[in-house]
């Protein structure tokens, strides 16, 4: 019979090694410090559009909002066409994850199956687009020849074959135990069947990380928009965040002269200038997609581990 533990013995157990605690503090210092590095900027750009304008534009905004007004964000939807665009780049997200996070997951699946004709070869004519591409010039011209160029699609069908994340989801599939598909498949289940009611139940992880990596590469894109683009009907929110900031002098004088004049005595103590148009289009832009990663943190680590490390 095993011997009682005296709470002595526990207290013993549970004080730590000094070094240890050494070590631990060391690392929450350094991880403290990069987290900090990678939240200021956000922080920073945000206290700046709603602190006072003029002391923004003079530097003197640096850790902590001053004068604060939300003025800049009520100038900032006034721009003409950010909401055209706003709903551009919200359509290209939304239909452009979906298409490719199924692509990625069916042909990932196909990859797996050694049943599929010339398995290896299309996986590496697959695979070899990642290191290989004709350049630009190229993939203009192939754009403009099969009708993409101009038009909303050229956002989404190049983007639906996604090398990268095909090889996520393979890996992935190959991890899930063969004798589920062989259930199915004894049961009469077809490769589709399959695939829907078997393998797509069991890989929400890899998906949901496809998910996020495909919304975050389709929302912040704006070279295909400046590339093979001339409709401004069409124009993204990265693309016309890119404009704005480029052109945000001018930009300032629009938006100071948009309003009524019930509300002019209220915009002059917080005209809009150079900074404060740039910073608040900024914010504007990055926050919805900062949104997307609390819902899809908790299958981000396991979705890109798992499959990983095989035995």
């Amino acid at each position: 019979m095993a011997a009682s533990v005296t709470p002595a013995q526990k207290k013993k157990r549970k004080k730590q090694d000094p070094v240890d605690v050494v070590m631990s503090v060391v690392t929450y210092i350094v991880y403290s410090f990069f987290a900090f590095v990678c939240v200021y900027p956000f922080y920073y750009i945000f206290i700046n559009t709603i602190s006072s304008n003029d002391l923004s534009a003079r530097g003197k905004v640096t850790f902590w909002p001053m004068e604060i007004h939300f003025t800049n964000y009520v100038n900032v939807s006034h721009i003409p066409s950010l909401l055209d665009a706003f709903r551009i780049s919200l359509a290209r997200t939304v239909i452009g994850t979906l298409l490719t996070v199924a692509a990625s997951a069916f042909l990932g699946y196909m990859f797996s199956r050694e049943t599929m004709w010339k398995r290896k070869f299309w996986y590496r004519l697959v695979v070899a687009t990642m290191y290989f591409n004709a350049g630009i010039i190229p993939f203009f011209i192939t754009m403009k020849n099969i009708g993409l160029y101009n038009t909303f699609w050229v956002y989404i069908l190049p983007t639906v074959v996604a090398p990268f994340y095909i090889v996520l989801c393979k890996t992935f599939v190959e991890s899930v135990p063969k004798e589920l598909t062989d259930a199915a498949e004894l049961d009469g289940a077809g490769t589709l069947r399959t695939f829907t009611s078997v393998i797509i139940p069991v890989i929400k992880p890899i998906l949901a990380t496809v998910a996020i990596f495909s919304a975050v590469g389709q929302w912040n894109s704006f070279q295909d928009t400046l590339l093979l683009v001339s409709d401004p009907k069409l124009s993204t929110l990265q693309f016309t965040l890119y404009q704005y900031i480029n052109q945000a002098s001018s930009l300032k004088a629009l938006v100071n002269s948009t309003g009524n004049a019930a509300s002019l005595a209220a915009s002059l103590a917080h005209a809009a200038t150079a900074t404060s148009i740039r910073m608040t289009v900024t914010i504007v832009v990055v926050a919805p997609i900062l949104l997307v990663y609390p819902i899809f943190q908790r299958y981000f680590v396991k979705g890109i581990m798992i499959g990983a490390v095989k035995g």
